[in-house]
Protein backbone atom coordinates (compact mmCIF):
# COMPACT_ATOMS: atom_id res chain seq x y z
CA UNK A 1 0.00 0.00 0.00
CA UNK A 2 1.69 3.03 -1.16
CA UNK A 3 1.55 6.34 1.78
CA UNK A 4 -1.38 7.91 -0.16
CA UNK A 5 -3.85 5.12 0.22
CA UNK A 6 -2.44 4.56 3.96
CA UNK A 7 -3.05 7.87 5.03
CA UNK A 8 -6.45 7.80 3.66
CA UNK A 9 -6.88 4.63 4.82
CA UNK A 10 -6.54 6.12 8.36
CA UNK A 11 -8.65 9.35 7.76
CA UNK A 12 -11.70 6.71 7.57
CA UNK A 13 -11.35 6.17 11.26
CA UNK A 14 -12.74 9.25 11.59
CA UNK A 15 -14.54 9.74 15.16
CA UNK A 16 -17.34 10.25 14.89
CA UNK A 17 -17.97 9.37 12.34
CA UNK A 18 -19.87 11.21 9.44
CA UNK A 19 -23.07 11.28 8.01
CA UNK A 20 -22.47 10.70 4.37
CA UNK A 21 -19.31 8.30 3.97
CA UNK A 22 -18.91 8.90 0.45
CA UNK A 23 -15.52 11.31 -0.03
CA UNK A 24 -15.15 13.69 -2.67
CA UNK A 25 -13.78 12.73 -5.76
CA UNK A 26 -10.52 13.86 -4.91
CA UNK A 27 -10.23 11.00 -2.50
CA UNK A 28 -8.20 13.11 0.04
CA UNK A 29 -10.03 12.56 4.11
CA UNK A 30 -11.73 15.33 6.03
CA UNK A 31 -9.10 14.35 8.76
CA UNK A 32 -6.55 16.13 6.72
CA UNK A 33 -7.49 19.50 7.85
CA UNK A 34 -5.77 19.59 11.66
CA UNK A 35 -8.64 21.45 13.51
CA UNK A 36 -11.46 18.75 12.30
CA UNK A 37 -9.38 16.00 14.69
CA UNK A 38 -11.46 12.89 15.92
CA UNK A 39 -12.70 13.05 19.19
CA UNK A 40 -10.23 10.67 20.63
CA UNK A 41 -10.39 10.43 24.28
CA UNK A 42 -13.34 12.99 24.91
CA UNK A 43 -16.59 11.93 23.01
CA UNK A 44 -18.59 14.36 22.35
CA UNK A 45 -21.75 12.34 22.95
CA UNK A 46 -24.87 12.75 23.46
CA UNK A 47 -25.10 12.71 27.06
CA UNK A 48 -21.74 15.06 26.71
CA UNK A 49 -24.29 17.61 25.04
CA UNK A 50 -26.97 17.27 27.62
CA UNK A 51 -24.38 17.61 30.26
CA UNK A 52 -22.77 20.84 28.90
CA UNK A 53 -25.99 22.65 27.93
CA UNK A 54 -27.17 22.13 31.79
CA UNK A 55 -23.55 23.51 32.92
CA UNK A 56 -24.49 26.18 30.75
CA UNK A 57 -27.50 27.43 32.21
CA UNK A 58 -26.28 26.50 35.71
CA UNK A 59 -23.30 28.90 35.16
CA UNK A 60 -25.27 31.54 33.50
CA UNK A 61 -27.50 30.92 37.12
CA UNK A 62 -24.31 31.25 39.09
CA UNK A 63 -23.36 33.83 37.45
CA UNK A 64 -26.38 36.15 38.40
CA UNK A 65 -26.37 34.82 42.37
CA UNK A 66 -22.57 36.11 42.38
CA UNK A 67 -23.40 39.04 40.34
CA UNK A 68 -26.55 40.37 42.84
CA UNK A 69 -24.29 39.77 45.90
CA UNK A 70 -21.47 42.04 44.48
CA UNK A 71 -23.47 44.76 43.61
CA UNK A 72 -25.64 44.47 46.69
CA UNK A 73 -22.55 44.89 49.28
CA UNK A 74 -21.19 47.27 46.89
CA UNK A 75 -23.87 49.38 47.43
CA UNK A 76 -24.43 48.66 51.37
CA UNK A 77 -20.50 48.89 51.82
CA UNK A 78 -20.29 52.52 50.51
CA UNK A 79 -23.55 54.13 50.49
CA UNK A 80 -24.96 54.41 47.32
CA UNK A 81 -27.70 53.13 45.26
CA UNK A 82 -27.04 53.63 40.96
CA UNK A 83 -24.26 54.63 38.98
CA UNK A 84 -20.42 53.03 38.80
CA UNK A 85 -18.58 51.40 41.33
CA UNK A 86 -16.05 53.89 41.21
CA UNK A 87 -18.68 56.58 41.57
CA UNK A 88 -19.74 55.22 44.51
CA UNK A 89 -16.65 55.05 46.15
CA UNK A 90 -15.28 58.55 45.42
CA UNK A 91 -18.90 59.97 46.65
CA UNK A 92 -17.77 57.77 50.46
CA UNK A 93 -16.18 59.99 52.97
CA UNK A 94 -12.55 59.03 53.63
CA UNK A 95 -13.77 57.12 57.09
CA UNK A 96 -16.30 55.62 55.21
CA UNK A 97 -13.71 53.49 52.68
CA UNK A 98 -11.29 52.84 55.15
CA UNK A 99 -13.95 51.29 57.25
CA UNK A 100 -16.04 49.25 54.87
CA UNK A 101 -12.28 47.92 53.16
CA UNK A 102 -11.48 46.54 56.80
CA UNK A 103 -14.30 45.19 57.98
CA UNK A 104 -14.28 43.42 54.44
CA UNK A 105 -10.93 42.03 55.41
CA UNK A 106 -11.98 40.91 58.88
CA UNK A 107 -15.24 39.42 57.99
CA UNK A 108 -13.29 37.66 54.73
CA UNK A 109 -10.19 36.21 57.05
CA UNK A 110 -12.78 34.87 59.59
CA UNK A 111 -14.67 33.09 56.37
CA UNK A 112 -12.13 32.06 54.80
CA UNK A 113 -10.10 30.17 58.12
CA UNK A 114 -13.51 28.78 58.68
CA UNK A 115 -14.07 27.43 55.40
CA UNK A 116 -10.62 26.25 55.01
CA UNK A 117 -10.76 24.63 58.43
CA UNK A 118 -14.30 22.75 57.71
CA UNK A 119 -13.34 21.59 54.59
CA UNK A 120 -9.87 20.58 54.02
CA UNK A 121 -8.17 18.85 51.27
CA UNK A 122 -11.26 19.69 49.22
CA UNK A 123 -10.66 21.23 45.72
CA UNK A 124 -11.30 24.42 44.84
CA UNK A 125 -9.01 25.47 42.30
CA UNK A 126 -10.55 24.93 38.65
CA UNK A 127 -7.51 25.61 37.31
CA UNK A 128 -5.68 22.93 38.87
CA UNK A 129 -7.84 20.62 38.64
CA UNK A 130 -8.22 20.94 34.71
CA UNK A 131 -4.63 21.02 33.89
CA UNK A 132 -3.30 18.12 36.43
CA UNK A 133 -6.26 16.63 37.89
CA UNK A 134 -9.35 14.82 37.16
CA UNK A 135 -11.76 17.42 36.80
CA UNK A 136 -13.81 16.74 39.72
CA UNK A 137 -13.96 19.96 42.31
CA UNK A 138 -15.64 20.49 45.46
CA UNK A 139 -19.07 22.07 45.22
CA UNK A 140 -19.14 23.52 48.92
CA UNK A 141 -15.91 24.64 49.34
CA UNK A 142 -16.18 26.31 45.98
CA UNK A 143 -19.66 28.02 46.81
CA UNK A 144 -17.85 29.04 50.05
CA UNK A 145 -14.95 30.13 48.27
CA UNK A 146 -16.91 32.35 45.53
CA UNK A 147 -19.22 34.39 48.12
CA UNK A 148 -16.45 35.03 50.46
CA UNK A 149 -14.88 36.60 47.37
CA UNK A 150 -17.41 38.24 45.99
CA UNK A 151 -18.61 39.93 49.21
CA UNK A 152 -14.77 40.69 49.82
CA UNK A 153 -14.07 42.10 46.59
CA UNK A 154 -17.44 44.49 46.69
CA UNK A 155 -16.29 45.90 50.10
CA UNK A 156 -13.45 47.38 48.05
CA UNK A 157 -11.02 44.27 47.75
CA UNK A 158 -8.48 45.11 44.81
CA UNK A 159 -9.45 41.50 43.17
CA UNK A 160 -11.12 40.93 40.33
CA UNK A 161 -14.62 39.79 40.75
CA UNK A 162 -14.35 37.10 37.68
CA UNK A 163 -12.87 34.19 39.98
CA UNK A 164 -16.15 33.56 41.89
CA UNK A 165 -18.14 32.75 38.92
CA UNK A 166 -15.41 30.95 36.79
CA UNK A 167 -14.87 28.67 39.99
CA UNK A 168 -18.68 28.26 39.93
CA UNK A 169 -19.27 27.56 37.00
CA UNK A 170 -16.75 24.84 36.62
CA UNK A 171 -17.94 23.74 39.85
CA UNK A 172 -21.73 22.90 38.41
CA UNK A 173 -20.28 20.91 35.86
CA UNK A 174 -18.30 18.94 37.80
CA UNK A 175 -21.44 18.12 39.97
CA UNK A 176 -23.54 17.74 36.30
CA UNK A 177 -20.27 15.75 35.12
CA UNK A 178 -21.09 13.12 38.05
CA UNK A 179 -24.38 12.45 37.85
CA UNK A 180 -24.38 12.01 33.92
CA UNK A 181 -21.71 9.64 34.21
CA UNK A 182 -19.17 11.42 32.11
CA UNK A 183 -15.44 10.15 31.67
CA UNK A 184 -12.76 12.03 32.93
CA UNK A 185 -11.50 13.18 29.66
CA UNK A 186 -15.18 14.57 29.20
CA UNK A 187 -15.45 15.55 32.45
CA UNK A 188 -12.32 17.80 32.21
CA UNK A 189 -13.65 19.67 29.11
CA UNK A 190 -17.10 20.01 30.66
CA UNK A 191 -15.66 21.73 33.69
CA UNK A 192 -13.68 23.75 31.31
CA UNK A 193 -16.50 24.65 29.47
CA UNK A 194 -18.25 25.82 32.88
CA UNK A 195 -15.12 27.73 33.88
CA UNK A 196 -14.83 29.81 30.60
CA UNK A 197 -18.74 30.85 30.45
CA UNK A 198 -19.15 31.95 33.83
CA UNK A 199 -16.38 34.94 32.27
CA UNK A 200 -18.50 34.95 29.28
CA UNK A 201 -21.58 35.51 31.61
CA UNK A 202 -20.81 37.89 33.69
CA UNK A 203 -18.61 40.54 31.59
CA UNK A 204 -20.48 39.53 28.55
CA UNK A 205 -18.23 38.04 26.36
CA UNK A 206 -19.53 34.79 25.14
CA UNK A 207 -16.69 34.77 22.06
CA UNK A 208 -13.64 35.89 24.46
CA UNK A 209 -15.04 33.09 27.08
CA UNK A 210 -15.13 30.45 24.38
CA UNK A 211 -11.37 31.37 23.17
CA UNK A 212 -10.85 31.61 26.82
CA UNK A 213 -11.90 28.00 27.19
CA UNK A 214 -9.62 26.78 24.68
CA UNK A 215 -6.85 28.17 24.59
CA UNK A 216 -6.10 28.89 28.58
CA UNK A 217 -7.64 25.96 29.83
CA UNK A 218 -7.42 23.38 27.72
CA UNK A 219 -4.41 24.40 25.16
CA UNK A 220 -6.21 23.39 21.62
CA UNK A 221 -7.99 25.62 19.47
CA UNK A 222 -9.35 22.29 17.73
CA UNK A 223 -13.35 21.70 16.79
CA UNK A 224 -13.92 19.44 19.00
CA UNK A 225 -12.41 21.67 21.98
CA UNK A 226 -14.06 24.92 20.46
CA UNK A 227 -17.57 23.96 19.66
CA UNK A 228 -18.46 22.98 23.11
CA UNK A 229 -16.64 25.87 24.20
CA UNK A 230 -19.13 28.07 22.03
CA UNK A 231 -21.80 26.48 22.82
CA UNK A 232 -21.67 26.63 26.95
CA UNK A 233 -20.62 30.45 26.47
CA UNK A 234 -23.48 31.88 24.41
CA UNK A 235 -25.89 28.95 27.14
CA UNK A 236 -24.70 30.94 30.26
CA UNK A 237 -24.41 34.37 28.58
CA UNK A 238 -28.06 34.04 27.46
CA UNK A 239 -29.05 32.95 30.95
CA UNK A 240 -27.56 35.67 32.58
CA UNK A 241 -29.12 38.31 30.22
CA UNK A 242 -32.06 37.46 32.79
CA UNK A 243 -30.73 39.98 35.36
CA UNK A 244 -27.06 41.26 34.26
CA UNK A 245 -26.67 43.64 31.04
CA UNK A 246 -26.94 43.12 27.08
CA UNK A 247 -24.66 46.31 26.73
CA UNK A 248 -21.15 46.51 26.57
CA UNK A 249 -18.83 46.21 30.15
CA UNK A 250 -17.37 49.39 29.47
CA UNK A 251 -19.73 52.07 27.90
CA UNK A 252 -19.10 54.64 25.29
CA UNK A 253 -16.03 53.68 24.26
CA UNK A 254 -15.28 55.63 20.85
CA UNK A 255 -14.96 53.81 17.84
CA UNK A 256 -10.70 55.04 17.35
CA UNK A 257 -9.15 54.81 14.11
CA UNK A 258 -5.64 53.39 12.97
CA UNK A 259 -3.05 55.69 12.54
CA UNK A 260 0.96 55.54 11.91
CA UNK A 261 2.09 56.78 15.35
CA UNK A 262 -0.19 54.03 16.77
CA UNK A 263 1.15 51.29 14.40
CA UNK A 264 4.81 52.15 15.82
CA UNK A 265 4.09 52.76 19.15
CA UNK A 266 2.25 49.30 19.18
CA UNK A 267 5.69 48.03 17.86
CA UNK A 268 8.16 49.69 20.59
CA UNK A 269 5.49 49.26 23.60
CA UNK A 270 4.16 45.35 23.12
CA UNK A 271 8.01 44.24 24.31
CA UNK A 272 7.90 46.46 27.14
CA UNK A 273 4.07 45.58 28.26
CA UNK A 274 5.54 42.02 27.79
CA UNK A 275 8.39 42.57 30.23
CA UNK A 276 5.90 44.06 32.76
CA UNK A 277 3.70 41.34 32.74
CA UNK A 278 6.44 38.89 33.46
CA UNK A 279 7.08 41.28 36.50
CA UNK A 280 3.54 41.19 37.19
CA UNK A 281 3.50 37.47 37.31
CA UNK A 282 6.55 36.89 39.19
CA UNK A 283 5.15 38.77 41.80
CA UNK A 284 1.74 36.78 42.28
CA UNK A 285 3.80 33.67 42.11
CA UNK A 286 5.94 35.09 44.96
CA UNK A 287 2.51 36.30 46.99
CA UNK A 288 0.93 33.15 45.75
CA UNK A 289 3.30 30.63 47.59
CA UNK A 290 4.09 33.17 50.61
CA UNK A 291 0.36 33.82 51.10
CA UNK A 292 -0.81 33.95 54.39
CA UNK A 293 -2.03 30.16 56.11
CA UNK A 294 -3.37 29.15 59.03
CA UNK A 295 -4.54 30.98 62.18
CA UNK A 296 -2.34 34.30 60.26
CA UNK A 297 -5.69 34.60 58.26
CA UNK A 298 -7.95 35.21 60.67
CA UNK A 299 -6.14 38.92 61.03
CA UNK A 300 -3.61 39.23 57.54
CA UNK A 301 -6.72 40.39 55.20
CA UNK A 302 -7.99 42.93 57.37
CA UNK A 303 -4.53 44.13 57.70
CA UNK A 304 -3.54 43.95 54.03
CA UNK A 305 -7.08 45.91 53.60
CA UNK A 306 -6.87 48.55 55.85
CA UNK A 307 -3.71 49.01 53.68
CA UNK A 308 -5.77 49.55 50.80
CA UNK A 309 -7.84 51.49 52.16
CA UNK A 310 -5.23 53.90 53.39
CA UNK A 311 -3.99 54.44 50.45
CA UNK A 312 -7.38 54.49 48.39
CA UNK A 313 -8.02 58.13 50.51
CA UNK A 314 -5.81 59.47 47.54
CA UNK A 315 -6.33 57.23 45.12
CA UNK A 316 -10.38 55.83 45.28
CA UNK A 317 -10.03 53.94 41.80
CA UNK A 318 -7.85 50.79 43.47
CA UNK A 319 -10.99 49.79 45.11
CA UNK A 320 -12.31 46.93 43.68
CA UNK A 321 -11.49 44.92 40.69
CA UNK A 322 -9.92 48.23 38.67
CA UNK A 323 -12.75 48.38 36.24
CA UNK A 324 -13.33 51.88 36.81
CA UNK A 325 -9.48 52.98 36.17
CA UNK A 326 -9.58 51.13 33.30
CA UNK A 327 -12.75 52.70 31.81
CA UNK A 328 -11.23 56.33 32.52
CA UNK A 329 -7.89 55.18 30.49
CA UNK A 330 -10.21 54.44 27.41
CA UNK A 331 -11.50 57.70 27.76
CA UNK A 332 -8.86 58.98 27.73
CA UNK A 333 -9.12 60.80 31.60
CA UNK A 334 -6.45 60.83 33.94
CA UNK A 335 -2.62 62.96 34.11
CA UNK A 336 0.78 61.75 34.20
CA UNK A 337 1.16 61.44 37.95
CA UNK A 338 -2.83 59.59 37.96
CA UNK A 339 -1.71 57.18 35.27
CA UNK A 340 1.90 56.65 36.53
CA UNK A 341 0.79 55.98 40.74
CA UNK A 342 -2.28 54.03 39.40
CA UNK A 343 0.12 51.98 37.13
CA UNK A 344 2.26 51.42 39.91
CA UNK A 345 -0.41 50.96 42.71
CA UNK A 346 -2.53 48.95 41.27
CA UNK A 347 -0.70 45.26 40.69
CA UNK A 348 1.09 46.03 44.28
CA UNK A 349 -2.45 46.61 46.18
CA UNK A 350 -3.71 43.32 44.41
CA UNK A 351 -0.78 41.52 45.50
CA UNK A 352 -0.88 42.25 49.02
CA UNK A 353 -4.75 41.28 49.09
CA UNK A 354 -3.79 38.06 47.68
CA UNK A 355 -0.64 37.34 49.75
CA UNK A 356 -3.06 38.30 52.79
CA UNK A 357 -4.99 35.00 51.96
CA UNK A 358 -7.60 36.44 50.14
CA UNK A 359 -9.37 34.63 47.73
CA UNK A 360 -10.05 36.59 44.08
CA UNK A 361 -9.47 36.98 40.49
CA UNK A 362 -6.63 38.56 38.58
CA UNK A 363 -7.98 39.29 35.07
CA UNK A 364 -9.62 42.97 35.48
CA UNK A 365 -6.56 44.10 37.50
CA UNK A 366 -4.24 43.21 34.84
CA UNK A 367 -6.41 44.67 32.18
CA UNK A 368 -6.60 47.62 34.26
CA UNK A 369 -2.82 47.87 34.85
CA UNK A 370 -2.59 47.65 31.20
CA UNK A 371 -4.95 49.87 29.89
CA UNK A 372 -3.32 53.08 32.31
CA UNK A 373 0.18 51.56 31.50
CA UNK A 374 -0.74 52.08 27.68
CA UNK A 375 -2.18 55.36 28.56
CA UNK A 376 0.59 56.43 30.00
CA UNK A 377 2.91 55.88 27.44
CA UNK A 378 0.56 57.06 25.11
CA UNK A 379 0.20 60.36 26.69
CA UNK A 380 4.34 60.65 26.57
CA UNK A 381 4.19 59.49 22.71
CA UNK A 382 1.82 61.71 21.69
CA UNK A 383 4.21 64.77 22.67
CA UNK A 384 6.54 63.89 20.20
CA UNK A 385 4.00 62.30 17.45
CA UNK A 386 0.31 63.51 17.82
CA UNK A 387 -2.46 61.61 16.07
CA UNK A 388 -4.46 59.36 18.21
CA UNK A 389 -6.23 59.74 21.07
CA UNK A 390 -4.57 58.42 24.06
CA UNK A 391 -7.59 56.20 24.64
CA UNK A 392 -6.59 53.92 22.02
CA UNK A 393 -3.30 53.52 23.18
CA UNK A 394 -5.05 52.29 26.49
CA UNK A 395 -6.66 49.92 24.67
CA UNK A 396 -4.03 48.27 22.69
CA UNK A 397 -1.92 48.28 26.42
CA UNK A 398 -5.02 46.25 27.67
CA UNK A 399 -5.10 44.24 25.13
CA UNK A 400 -1.30 43.35 25.15
CA UNK A 401 -1.09 43.07 29.08
CA UNK A 402 -4.13 40.81 29.26
CA UNK A 403 -2.16 38.41 26.21
CA UNK A 404 0.44 38.33 27.82
CA UNK A 405 -0.24 37.79 31.08
CA UNK A 406 -2.40 34.86 30.40
CA UNK A 407 -0.24 33.28 27.94
CA UNK A 408 -3.10 33.50 25.24
CA UNK A 409 -2.98 36.38 22.85
CA UNK A 410 -6.34 35.43 20.67
CA UNK A 411 -7.76 35.80 24.27
CA UNK A 412 -6.37 38.61 25.07
CA UNK A 413 -7.86 40.76 21.57
CA UNK A 414 -11.16 38.83 21.98
CA UNK A 415 -11.88 39.95 25.34
CA UNK A 416 -11.09 43.43 24.70
CA UNK A 417 -12.94 43.35 22.11
CA UNK A 418 -16.20 42.48 23.44
CA UNK A 419 -15.84 44.41 26.59
CA UNK A 420 -15.92 47.43 24.74
CA UNK A 421 -17.42 46.71 21.71
CA UNK A 422 -14.79 49.17 20.01
CA UNK A 423 -11.37 48.78 18.51
CA UNK A 424 -11.85 47.10 15.39
CA UNK A 425 -10.47 50.21 13.77
CA UNK A 426 -7.36 49.48 15.97
CA UNK A 427 -7.05 45.83 15.29
CA UNK A 428 -3.69 45.36 13.56
CA UNK A 429 -1.79 47.64 16.18
CA UNK A 430 -3.67 45.61 18.79
CA UNK A 431 -2.79 42.19 17.36
CA UNK A 432 1.27 43.47 16.88
CA UNK A 433 1.36 44.78 19.92
CA UNK A 434 -0.29 41.97 21.67
CA UNK A 435 1.64 39.15 19.91
CA UNK A 436 4.86 40.58 20.71
CA UNK A 437 4.12 41.39 24.39
CA UNK A 438 2.83 37.34 24.37
CA UNK A 439 6.17 36.61 22.72
CA UNK A 440 8.77 37.94 25.20
CA UNK A 441 6.72 36.91 28.18
CA UNK A 442 6.89 33.80 26.52
CA UNK A 443 10.51 33.53 26.27
CA UNK A 444 11.36 35.78 29.24
CA UNK A 445 9.26 33.85 31.58
CA UNK A 446 6.78 31.82 30.29
CA UNK A 447 4.30 31.54 33.38
CA UNK A 448 0.74 32.91 33.20
CA UNK A 449 -1.11 34.81 36.09
CA UNK A 450 -2.65 30.82 36.16
CA UNK A 451 0.03 28.89 36.40
CA UNK A 452 1.92 31.39 38.81
CA UNK A 453 -0.94 30.65 41.08
CA UNK A 454 -0.75 26.74 41.49
CA UNK A 455 -0.04 25.66 44.77
CA UNK A 456 3.47 23.84 45.69
CA UNK A 457 4.06 20.02 44.68
CA UNK A 458 3.57 17.83 47.28
CA UNK A 459 7.20 16.01 48.02
CA UNK A 460 6.04 12.85 45.78
CA UNK A 461 4.50 14.81 43.48
CA UNK A 462 7.75 16.89 42.69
Amino acid sequence: MDRFSSATESARLRQPQPLIRTRLPSGRGAMEQPNATGDGDVPLTARFWLTLVLAGVATGAFGIVMMFVLFSVEHLAFGYHSGSFEAGVEHASSLRRVAAVTIGGLVGGAAWYLLRRLTPGEKSEVDDTIWSGDGSLSFRRSLGTSLISEVAVGMGGSLGREAAPKLMGGAAASVLAGWTGLSEGQRRLVVACGAGAGLAAVYNVPLGGAVFTAEVLIGSVTLPVILPAVVCSGVATLVAWAYLPTHATYVDIPQFRFSPTLMVWALLAGPLIGLLASAFIRLIGWVSHHRASGRAVLLAPGGAFLILGLVGIGYPQLFGNGKGMAHDAFMGVGSFALLGALFVLKPLMTSLCLGSGASGGLFTPALSTGAVFGALLGLAWSLAWPGSPVGAFAMVGAAAMIGASIQAPLSGVALVLELTHAGFGIMVPMLIATGLATLVARHVDGYSIYSARLPALSPDQA
